[in-house]
């Protein structure tokens, strides 16, 4: 693991400094002139600004979009499908530079900032293209007509660790149902939202459609949440913040859609192909430097197993070199933020306090002199009802956890204020499926799985309501008329 200090000489070419709004199809001064600095998390050294938006700002903004939503929700399919189309052309000839934002911003290693920051939200743009140019479902039941009609303004408040395929995982449903969209990205990585923006204007999305306004959570955040033009507020961060964004948007009856936090359980039985079971585990719960709120950061595995699966994660885990991003031999960047950085490092320090036994990793390993790195962490013999099985780490940090028998591993993997993601792994297919069933969970993957664009996305419980992505997520921006005849 290179514990050496990560290069700078090529952060200048990020910098980007960001004075505007953009609001009615252009961009637009800011109400006033404050500014949020964007921080490397590689270097902490200031690489850009945005403005602070304002609660008049916000107002600017929703405005916009309540004057252009007759009109686009009264465009044909066809045509907003033409019109995500030429965004997604627009975007994908910014895909470098969009990678590369992210892996500065962000700390992402460039190969992940490629395939997966960028590239999963270019195919789920695309597959929205398509989607947006079917016509509105419709249902005869008796002598009613049901059909579907777009729920109006949405606020959409978007989290930092996927900072292009969360915002693109709610604008291009909403924009395929027909509804007009403010969006209020994270102040921690926002300067990828401008890259999007500059696509959105070479698109000729029309005036009104998309409204970025940039600023804190606290500020602009909360006044979109609570603004009485907003019709439904779509928002995925922490479940904190979803709680009181629930209540901003109650006190008005407005729609949410929240998609929150996670713990996910792998649950590794008896059977299973251990060594691919640990590999794609260990692989799951560090990607994105463990910032993914579906990682499966819950190992469970079969008592009679259990210690050649830790040999094999301590092996797996030692293959995550620390670094630059940039650096095409990093496996693992730095947390977001020194506050993340400094969350997780208690999360560990607690685990020992709690006598977990310490596997791999932990405050003793060398990590660059500079930025928010942590140590790829894992953990044996960790209690089911302890912190560190119950609370969201989000950061490189596994559970391992032992069970005896299929309803025990169930058992654990259900006990969680969380539901959002799982994963079960046995050489019986059929065996697996009925574990799955058994999973109080948003998703679940089977032997390692791909993950399905088009899938619904969403969790039980206080991993969120509603669903993101697909046929389902389209509906989530859709309000249901019954018309009798």
């Amino acid at each position: 693991m290179d514990a050496a200090a990560p290069p700078t000489e090529l952060l200048p070419a990020a910098l980007r400094v960001r004075r505007h709004l953009h609001l009615a199809g252009g961009w637009t001064e800011p109400s006033d002139g404050d500014v949020i600095p964007v921080e490397s998390p590689t270097t902490g050294e200031i690489i850009g600004q945005v403005p602070a938006g304002t609660p008049a700002d916000v107002y600017r903004a929703v405005a916009a979009a309540r004057a252009a939503f007759p009109g686009w929700a009264a465009t044909a399919p066809a045509e907003r499908a033409a019109h995500l189309d030429r965004l997604h052309t627009a975007l994908a000839a910014r895909a470098d530079e969009v990678a590369r934002t992210i892996a500065l911003e962000l700390g992402a290693p460039l190969k992940l900032a490629t395939r997966v920051q960028t590239g999963l939200p270019l195919t789920v743009l695309r597959d929205h293209v398509a989607l947006a140019a079917q016509p509105p479902a419709e249902e005869i039941i008796g002598n009613s007509l049901v059909v579907r009609e777009p729920v109006g303004v949405v606020g959409a408040i978007t989290p930092w660790n996927y900072p292009l395929h969360q915002v693109v995982a709610k604008l291009a449903p909403a924009l395929a149902a027909g509804c007009t969209v403010v969006l209020k990205p994270s102040e921690l990585t926002p300067l990828t939202a401008y890259l999007l923006f500059d696509a959105v204007t070479e698109a000729g999305l029309p005036p009104g459609v998309l409204n970025l306004v940039p600023g804190t959570g606290a500020v602009a955040g909360a006044s979109l949440a609570a603004h009485p033009d907003v019709d439904l507020v779509s928002f995925t961060g922490s479940t904190a913040t979803g709680r009181r964004i629930a209540h901003l948007a109650a006190d008005r009856i407005a729609r949410v859609a929240l998609e929150l936090g996670g713990k996910s359980a792998n649950l590794i039985l008896a059977d299973a192909d251990l060594g691919a079971a640990v590999k794609v585990g260990v692989g799951n719960a560090l990607l994105n430097s463990g910032q993914t709120c579906t990682a499966w950061t819950r190992m469970l595995v079969h008592r009679d197993r259990y210690d050649e699966a830790l040999d094999l994660v301590a092996t797996a885990v030692a293959g995550y070199r620390l670094g630059d991003p940039l650096d095409p031999a990093t496996r693992l960047g730095p947390l977001v933020s020194a506050a993340q950085a400094e969350r997780v490092r208690g999360h560990v320090e607690r685990a020992l306090a709690d006598g977990a036994r310490l596997v791999v990793g932990g405050p003793d390993t060398p990590v660059p002199a500079r930025g928010h790195f942590v140590a790829p962490t894992v953990f044996a013999d960790v209690r089911p009802d302890s912190a560190l099985a119950q609370e969201e780490v989000f950061g490189p940090v596994l559970a391992v956890i032992p069970f005896a028998d299929t309803d025990e591993a169930v058992a654990i993997a259900n006990n969680s204020r969380y539901g959002l993601a799982g994963a079960v792994w046995s050489a019986d297919t059929d065996a697996a499926l009925a574990v799955a069933r058994r999973l109080r969970t948003g998703a679940v993957d089977i032997n390692g799985a791909p993950f399905n664009p088009l899938a619904p996305f969403g969790g039980y419980k206080q991993s969120g309501l509603g669903r993101e992505l697909g046929v389902h997520g389209i509906a989530e921006f859709c309000e249901l008329k019954a018309i009798q005849r």
